[in-house]
């Protein structure tokens, strides 16, 4: 890990949740000629760098699309990286003069928004859906542009958690310190210290009360917080609580009102990281969305069993029987309502069905993106 990249991860680790866009077009990375791969990412900084540092080594041809800053995810499927910001990198950055191919290698978490059939019959560039993660694209060229199991699924693992817990604790540090400084500036350090030991302990702890989340849970409490059905949070905040009890009886000095103001400091850093504890996963939707209530649906009728769904599902849902061409959901349960199946699926067998029986068509999902409060830029339904 070279200086300049650590130096980018830290930082743009801290600063996670903020757009930080770099510069579209092309990027060469070693010495490819008119047969090297094209693969196309976003424009969001510190995944252009991962990307770069994935491919380091090898002769490709790397294009920036423009997400307005914003990661792949979450770019496309709040409308920001469309079918628009690919056909203009393709037509705009001069790679249809050095390759002779007209192959694109697209992420897989972008076909939320991105419709391959709109790109190829708008600039003649098929696409190819690569892995999920840009630590797999090296293999995935090596294996002639295959796909294992793995590379189609997204992961919450141990690194990505503790990005995650670094991504909470910093603006939260960033804000509750200035206040805490006015008055009670003896315990800033102490504040600090707490603040980072929850977020880890939230995160990094996932693993052991994930099965107790459900996206469909009603969130709870005046601000609707995400406690789930674990509790776990609130369990957390008890143990810290009675931490403090303890703390105070072992120094011979027990207090309610130290007991008392830490106490509701730590519920309020509790409850902060309590607003979208899901939303902050790649494995569970959003508890700010009404998405979360939908139901993928597929009419066997119209199937095919060409593969799409099974290629852009982040959570491999999916299963094609190649014999009888026809999908099906055998893992359903772990659908996070992305609609990626959905919006590939060329001959429309997909769409959202509502827990009244309401029909979201293919349609509607491919126009209308999820904005930030986690709505549909427009409520359509049909029936």
């Amino acid at each position: 890990m070279n200086l300049h990249y650590l130096i980018v991860y830290l930082v743009e680790t801290l600063l996670r949740f903020i757009p930080i866009p770099c510069k579209t077009g092309l990027i060469k990375i070693g010495n490819p000629d008119s047969n090297s791969p094209v693969i196309l990412t976003c424009n969001y900084h510190l995944t252009v760098e991962k990307v770069r540092r994935a491919l380091d080594g090898m002769d490709v041809n790397l294009l920036v699309a423009n997400s307005r800053g914003i990661n792949v995810w979450c770019s496309a499927a709040g409308g920001l990286f469309t079918n628009h910001d690919v056909v203009s990198v393709l037509k705009t950055s001069g790679i249809e003069e050095i390759v002779d191919h007209r192959n694109v290698i697209l992420p897989q978490l972008a076909a939320t928004s991105i419709e391959g059939n709109i790109i190829q019959k708008k600039t003649g560039w098929k696409v190819t859906w690569g892995p999920v993660y840009a630590d797999d694209l090296p293999h995935f060229i090596k294996n002639n542009f295959k796909k294992t199991v793995e590379m189609r699924k997204v992961k919450f693992s141990l690194v990505q958690r503790v990005e995650m817990a670094v991504a909470w604790a910093f603006p939260i540090t960033v804000i509750m310190i200035p206040i805490m400084s006015i008055f009670w500036s003896s315990a800033v350090f102490s504040l600090t210290l707490l603040i980072w030991f929850l977020s880890f302990s939230i995160f990094v702890s996932f693993p052991l009360y994930a099965d107790y989340l459900s996206s469909e849970d009603k969130r709870i409490g005046i601000a609707f917080f995400d406690f789930s059905r674990s509790g776990f949070h609130l369990i957390l905040w008890g143990i810290v609580v009675l931490c403090l009890v303890i703390y105070s009886v072992l120094i011979g000095d027990f207090s309610w009102r130290f007991i008392f103001s830490w106490g509701f400091i730590s519920l309020i850093v509790v409850l902060i990281l309590s607003l979208d504890l899901m939303g902050s996963t790649p494995v569970y939707k959003s508890s700010l969305t009404e998405d979360r209530f939908l139901k993928v649906a597929l009419d066997k009728n119209k199937c095919n069993g060409c593969g799409f769904c099974e290629q852009v599902c982040p959570r491999n849902c999916f299963e094609v029987d190649r014999n009888r061409h026809i999908a099906a959901m055998p893992e359903a349960v772990r659908c996070v309502q992305c609609g990626a199946c959905i919006v590939q699926c060329p001959f429309n067998a997909l769409y959202f069905r509502s827990p009244e029986g309401e029909i979201i068509l293919p349609q509607t999902i491919r126009k209308f993106k999820l904005n930030l409060m986690g709505k549909r830029l427009v409520k359509v339904k049909e029936n």
